[in-house]
């Protein structure tokens, strides 16, 4: 019996005993003759698509149900679903759209997101370009749709495109999508951490909750500022249909702050709590003291 018992505990700790991956490398060609890479692409376009719809449709919702032209209840301005019901409907269709499609492409549905896996060597270059032509298609589809199904109320409400509160300057605005990209790219990385979820089988199945989560809480904080980006798809797909100044005029911080935001995220979590510099420091030493021994030899 405390044989068994020995071979289970041992057998328990062998299954848990984990490696880091090796790195995807930069270029792989050979991706593009495996169906499966165009199957991620394809779910990559739908999921942003799905996401888009129903982000912008709820926020051109809320804004006719509050419009006292179209409302003349005394109450209007307290009617509709508000800013909690739009993060609410962001939150949770990130959280349906991970769980649906993270076994497929990896569930990134936002360029920022693809741009952080790319810096932490998870996807190669050509993915992630491809991952994000996909998603910004998608977005521009998804918002397409919006418009042809209620194009009067889709211009009367302004598209639901990001633009900056003529409260805040540029530099808030920049700051507010850094700091949000970055909260959500991290709770990316730590969800789907793969030494996490060797060690708790759990954690993959719960990992579309956090990242949804982080997705609305962000949108509480940010849609008074910017109406909340985070995601560059998002906010091109919503400039190009609706294709006004404004939203033209403000698309770059819908870009640049992402991507910076996504950018120190991966560096914090690969190279910081991961210690991933320190490894690889490690791992030359190590390579060059053998190679002198060898020389000595």
């Amino acid at each position: 019996m405390e044989k068994e018992l020995e071979g289970t505990e041992q057998g328990e700790v062998t299954a848990k005993d984990y490696t880091d991956p090796p790195p995807t490398p930069l270029i792989n060609g050979e991706e593009l003759a495996q169906w499966s890479f165009y199957r991620a692409l394809i779910a990559e376009f739908v999921a942003t698509l799905l996401f888009l719809y129903i982000l912008v449709a709820t926020v051109i919702g809320y804004k006719s149900q509050v419009d006292p032209l179209m409302n003349t209840r005394p109450d209007a301005a307290c009617g509709g679903v508000g800013i909690l019901g739009i993060a609410w409907a962001a939150g949770g269709m990130i959280f349906i759209l991970v769980y649906c499609t993270a076994g497929i492409s990896g569930g990134h549905i936002n360029p920022a997101v693809t741009f952080g896996m790319f810096l932490a060597r998870k996807i190669s270059l050509i993915r992630a370009l491809m991952y994000m032509v996909a998603q910004c298609l998608g977005a521009i589809c998804g918002v397409g749709l919006v418009k042809g199904f209620q194009k009067a109320y889709y211009v009367r409400y302004g598209g639901g495109v990001n633009e900056l509160s003529p409260d805040y300057s540029k530099g808030v605005g920049l700051g507010a999508e850094i700091i949000g990209t970055f909260v959500l790219v991290y709770t990316v990385f730590s969800a789907t951490d793969p030494k996490r979820n060797a060690r708790d089988s759990h954690v993959p199945v719960l990992a579309p909750l956090p990242i949804g989560f982080a997705v609305f809480l962000v949108h509480l904080a940010t849609i008074p500022i910017t109406g909340t980006g985070i995601n560059p798809a998002r906010s091109l797909g919503a400039a190009v249909i609706y294709n006004k100044d404004k939203a033209w005029d403000d698309l770059w911080i819908f870009w640049a702050g992402p991507f910076i935001g996504a950018a120190i995220a991966a560096v914090y979590h690969q190279y910081t709590l991961r210690a991933g510099a320190f490894k690889a420091l490690i791992e030359r030493l190590g390579s060059s003291s053998e190679a002198i021994m060898s020389l000595d030899n």
